[in-house]
């Protein structure tokens, strides 16, 4: 329900309390203090240039797996952009974790449109629209506005993109580290998974709750601990309302928002996040694993992703099948419809990430494109303050800022920024940025005709089962070309 309008002047200084979500994992890189928690989350944070006029918006959407985080972290403070940048920068929060994503046959009877999940979705967009309404009033263009973010943001982006109920609302996208995995549909078993629905009444009962009224009965922190100890993974829904079809399917029928693409992965994605990995195979049984699972493509992955390499191999597979491949859809996809995109590759190590083992971790580019690299603060490996990281942060904040502005990426002084066509052109952000020509075109290939035999079987999802834990390939199919 949004906030009645007043007329008298309303002191808002200070963030809104942060969504219900779990404790962060004991020493992980990504744990932050968040401050206040409520359920009345739903709030934004605007940062405008002083005597901002029609000036470019950029909203950013935070990660954290649907299950973390908030538009208040340090690292997305928007003060730098707006001030260097000239940007008002929007950051928001959004429903989280069971609050965000719970479908479920009582929910769905309850509501007008016989619908339920994707709450959090449903968030975004009423962010979007607030955007669209009164951004004005802060000096912000609202016909101007890009759509960002990393991670479980950038998935939001992609949704977004591929909502109907998003349309107009944005005129450019950037999606970092993004994931375009399998959804589950509403009511109904499809491409592998079972139906929304199903899967909540299920993980109610796993709760101890047999409908929603003893759902509604416990307090927002028991049903967050309890569904991450049941195991709820939350994940928008095939609704046929908000999102009605597969992401990449939306792509390929050209009905996503006709918009540019700024989109990329970093190099070791998975570096900082070796849980989504399986456990390591022996050496020996690693290529029957892959010839089993791959037939007919095996030779060309284990070119890729050699047995002789294992680890790198694995943390190699993983990051291309979910943040390289979906990242290089995108601004194919985008690019084929006739609008300009643009693709990177974040390649940039640190002392102390590398000693840790952790050369361009999932989420280490926020800091730079944020212009935020001192927020950065432990338990996140420190950045040094040399003249090296400012020049690489100062460029990112200006390749970032000036695609917002007119949909081409620059920073002057810096290299420019091939568009993405057929030769798959993209740029590497290293100790500097740098154009790449054919950037991971192999890779994407193979991963894009691993997902297309599984859309075209229809029973098999295209998720984190890569690797050895590739179920059986179909075969080739007149769609796969």
């Amino acid at each position: 329900m949004a906030v009645p309008d007043w007329a008298e002047q309303r002191e808002a200084l200070a963030f809104g309390p942060a969504c219900p979500q779990p404790e962060s994992r004991p020493g992980s890189i990504y744990s932050t203090e968040l401050g206040p928690v409520s359920e009345d989350c739903l709030s934004l944070n605007v940062w405008a240039p002083e005597d901002a006029s029609n000036a470019p918006v950029f909203v950013w959407i935070h990660g954290g797996s649907l299950t973390t985080g908030a538009g208040s972290q340090d690292m997305y403070d928007g003060a730098r952009m707006a001030r260097e940048q000239g940007l008002v920068v929007v950051t928001l929060n959004y429903r989280l974790g069971i609050l965000g994503y719970l479908a479920h046959p009582g929910l769905s009877a309850e509501s007008a449109q016989g619908i339920s999940g994707n709450y959090g979705l449903m968030d975004q967009t009423l962010a979007l629209e607030w955007v669209k309404r009164n951004i004005g009033a802060f000096g912000g263009n609202p016909d101007n506005v890009t759509v960002a973010g990393e991670s479980a943001g950038a998935l939001s982006v992609v949704l977004l993109m591929t909502s109907p109920k998003a349309k107009g609302l944005f005129d450019k996208a950037i999606a970092q580290s993004a994931y375009m995995v399998t959804m589950a549909a509403l009511k109904e078993t499809a491409n592998g998974l079972p139906s929304a629905e199903s899967t909540g009444a299920e993980l109610a009962k796993r709760m101890g709750a047999s409908d929603i009224k003893d759902l509604r009965a416990m307090s927002a922190k028991d049903l967050v601990y309890k569904s991450a100890k049941a195991g709820f993974f939350p994940f928008a829904v095939i609704d046929d309302v908000y999102l009605t079809d597969q992401m990449v399917a939306t792509f390929d029928k050209g009905e996503q928002a006709p918009v540019p693409v700024l989109a990329g992965f970093n190099e070791g994605e998975i570096r900082s996040l070796r849980f989504l990995l399986p456990p390591a195979p022996k050496p020996d049984a690693y290529e029957p694993a892959i010839r089993k699972g791959y037939a007919d493509l095996a030779e060309a992955f284990l070119e890729i992703y050699p047995a002789d390499s294992l680890d790198s191999s694995m943390l190699a597979t993983t990051r291309d099948a979910m943040y390289g491949w979906s990242a290089e859809r995108l601004v194919a996809s985008q690019s084929a419809f006739g609008y300009p995109s643009y693709f990177y590759l974040f390649d940039h190590g640190y002392p102390a990430a590398d000693r840790a083992g952790l050369h361009a971790f999932h989420a280490s580019e926020i800091p730079y494109m944020f212009g935020t690299t001192s927020e950065a603060v432990a338990p996140w490996p420190e950045i040094p303050d040399t003249e090296e990281e400012n020049g690489l942060s100062k460029a990112m904040m200006a390749y970032w800022a000036s695609f917002a502005r007119d949909g081409r990426p620059a920073a002057q002084g810096s290299a420019a920024w091939p568009a993405y066509e057929d030769k798959a052109t993209g740029m590497v952000f290293a100790d500097e940025p740098q154009p790449w020509p054919m950037l991971s075109r192999n890779r994407f290939d193979l991963h894009e005709e691993v997902v297309c035999r599984r859309r075209a079987a229809g029973n098999i999802p295209w998720n984190w089962n890569v690797g050895i834990l590739s179920p059986p390939l179909p075969p080739k199919d007149s769609k796969c070309q």
